[in-house]
């Protein structure tokens, strides 16, 4: 299991274990993460998985394929830095300690 952090709008927190091989996203749906709403199911069809990565994490992340910068043009005010789509972020022991947070809302 990795630890993860979900730093909801508010600041609401929330620290989860999640399985090795899992999504980033599939994480916080499978938790009850409030602001992920993944309405794609993981498919990388829409933006309503976006966070920003914590500023530590964003050279420690794989690069953002072609697929995943066009959906992240329909996020809701996204960060050309930080803005990722967690249903992208496959989930290895490299992200021990990850830090993400949501945005105001989805789109």
């Amino acid at each position: 299991m990795v630890k993860i952090t979900y730093i909801e709008f508010d600041g609401t927190e929330h620290v989860i274990d999640v399985a090795e091989g899992l999504t980033v996203m599939e994480g916080a749906r499978d938790n009850g993460v409030n602001g992920i709403e993944a309405d794609c199911g993981g498919a990388c069809a829409c933006s309503t998985c976006h966070v920003y990565v914590d500023e530590a994490w964003v050279d420690k992340l794989p690069a953002r394929d072609p697929m995943e910068e066009d959906m992240l043009d329909f996020a809701y005010e996204p960060d050309p830095e930080k803005s990722r789509l967690t249903c992208q972020i496959k989930v290895t022991p490299a992200l021990e300690g990850l830090v993400v947070r949501l945005p105001e809302r989805q789109i």
